[in-house]
């Protein structure tokens, strides 16, 4: 039995061969310099910020460059697969405005290169694994775990490094052995489950001046030297499903790849990766590994992002939350680009996919998140975004979020009134940040949601029953900001207030307090709060009935 013979025994009766697939999936014809890209998450029920930080820089470089950018499900680990997980990818996914070219949609797929689920690829993955056992690169294997097991232990004894590999499974060079041979043939037709390793080319427990090395540029990192691979992993499980590694090179090659964004956790594989392609005679696409991402915890170090510790790893958490898409688009640039922070400031008013992201101006250490820099700079793209629009992102976040918060949306011309105070000022307020501190926010309006929340100032709590009193006499709706304000100030100044906060630091003695302390009693019983927006404004858009009930219900408590 000769390697073609061993192919064809394995699998006898596959619907195409390499050059037909090769046929069925041609290059693409995309301009000179465009690239394809892709993202492959697992359905494993958990899709986190770590896919979507990927996945912009994806869209990037295929947008920039008038390529393709694809959706893959690399569903192949069936132990982890989780019900509904794609689901839960693709709309997470549009939650953030991620759009794809091509591959998975909750309608099916689009795209010429598919199926784009690798569970729904399995003939063509068992072609290419014949053709390396016809190639004498790739070997049936039938250890069992008790022989890895005895392997490892006697590896460990022998202190060198543990694996499969030359030397170590007796079915590797089967073609030199008649009895081997034979036995491989008996066991595949008796169908004893055998998994296929790839017959690696690397030196096992080499020393460093035996050891070949791979040269490749890593388009954020520059120049990587790799060991070669001598690990002979494998390939095709007893299922006859493909293991990660080779599943995606096959389909990045098909699928006409160009360029792979993936975590720095995949350095440690790289060199199955490129061996694989190598041994398939196909081109490498470029890799592109990013940095992980980091955080500074509680004791002051530096750490990775973690799944069990840290909520904000989910991307449920931002939609939960309600975090304005625009928004982590927007930070989670600044963290890829170095320039993009400049850029912004420079470009106050342009959309996003004006910036010219660069692979050049990513960082090749670990990316800091950083969730109050996130907060910022929330609030920055609120106050570029127009309160219609963040009026009816918060109306569908709360229908799918927060329903609790329906009577907020019962008028929507006086919410966006809301949440446009002082956004035009010379100095505009940044108030808004995610949906449901925006729900906190301008809770005071509503009466399903007011509260008060803070306490009189000492320096007017004396006086803070008959200040109202004196406000409800003078209040007049129609009065200006500047009249209502003179009333203000004659209240503070009949009952002994200064006129000015500076007067009073200058002479407290003199006053009770100042005028602000007077208007903060008229706030906390309008709003709950000693700090709000703008108060006259907040009246106007209440009505004067409102604003009588309010003040009337604080002196009833008083």
């Amino acid at each position: 039995m000769n390697n073609i013979e061993l192919g064809n025994l394995i699998y006898p009766s596959l619907p195409h061969t390499p050059e037909e697939y090769e046929a069925i999936y041609p290059p693409r014809k995309l301009p000179a310099g465009a690239m394809v890209t892709r993202l492959g998450p697992s359905p494993t029920g958990f899709i986190h910020l770590g896919n979507l930080y990927g996945a912009f820089v994806d869209e990037r470089l295929a947008y920039q460059s008038q390529g393709v950018f694809y959706l893959r499900i690399e569903d192949t680990d069936e132990k982890r697969s989780v019900e509904n997980a794609v689901e839960t990818i693709i709309s997470s996914l549009d939650f953030f405005d991620i759009r794809f070219n091509e591959g998975v949609t909750p309608e099916g797929d689009i795209g010429d290169y598919g199926s784009y689920t690798q569970s729904q690829r399995k003939d063509i993955y068992q072609t290419f694994a014949k053709q390396l056992l016809a190639d004498g690169m790739a070997y049936p294997c039938f250890l069992t775990e008790e022989d890895l097991n005895s392997i490892r232990s006697e590896q460990e004894e022998l202190k060198i490094t543990p694996g499969v590999y030359a030397g170590w499974s007796r079915y590797r060079d089967w073609s030199s052995s008649r009895e081997i041979a034979d036995e491989i043939t008996k066991r595949i037709k008796a169908g004893d489950e055998f998994v296929i390793r790839l017959k690696s080319q690397g030196k096992p427990n080499a020393s460093a001046e035996e050891t070949k090395r791979h040269e490749i540029n890593d388009a954020i990192r520059g120049k990587l030297s790799v060991p070669y691979n001598f690990q002979d992993v494998v390939i095709i499980k007893r299922t006859g499903i493909p293991t990660y590694h080779f599943a995606h090179v096959v389909d990045d090659h098909l699928m006409r790849t160009t360029h792979v964004v993936r975590g720095e956790e995949w350095l440690s594989s790289l060199p199955i990766h490129i061996e694989l392609f190598e041994a398939l005679g196909w081109e490498l696409p470029v890799y592109c590994h990013t940095a992980q991402l980091m955080k500074i915890d509680e004791s002051g170090n530096k750490r990775k992002l973690s799944k069990r510790k840290d909520p904000e790893l989910s991307l449920d958490y931002y939609r939960s939350e309600g975090y304005h898409p625009a928004s982590v688009r927007e930070y989670l640039m600044t963290i890829l680009n170095s320039d993009f922070e400049e850029w912004r400031a420079e470009n106050l008013e342009a959309d996003i996919n004006e910036f010219n992201f660069t692979m050049e101006k990513m960082s090749g250490s670990g990316a800091l998140f950083d969730l109050n820099k996130l907060n910022d700079v929330s609030k920055n793209t609120l106050l570029r975004t127009e309160v219609s629009e963040i009026a009816c992102w918060l109306r569908d976040w709360s229908r799918e979020f927060a329903p609790e918060y329906a009577y907020v949306f019962e008028n929507m011309d006086t919410l966006e009134k809301l949440l446009d105070i002082g956004r035009h000022d010379a100095r505009p307020r940044a108030d808004l940040v995610y949906a449901r501190q925006i729900m906190d926010f301008i809770g005071y309006f509503f009466d399903e949601s007011f509260k008060i929340q803070d306490e009189y100032p000492d320096e007017v709590r004396s006086d803070a029953k008959t200040i109202l009193e004196k406000y409800l006499e003078t209040y007049n709706y129609s009065d200006d900001n500047g009249a209502w304000f003179a009333k203000v100030r004659s209240i503070a100044s009949e009952l002994g207030y200064a006129l000015k906060p500076k007067d009073f630091k200058k002479n407290p003695q003199d006053y009770k307090g100042h005028v602000g302390h007077v208007s903060s009693v008229i706030r906390i019983a309008v709003t709950g709060k000693t700090q709000s927006p703008d108060l006259w404004t907040i009246q106007q858009i209440m009505g004067e009935d409102k604003v009588r009930q309010r003040i009337s219900a604080c002196l009833k408590e008083d």
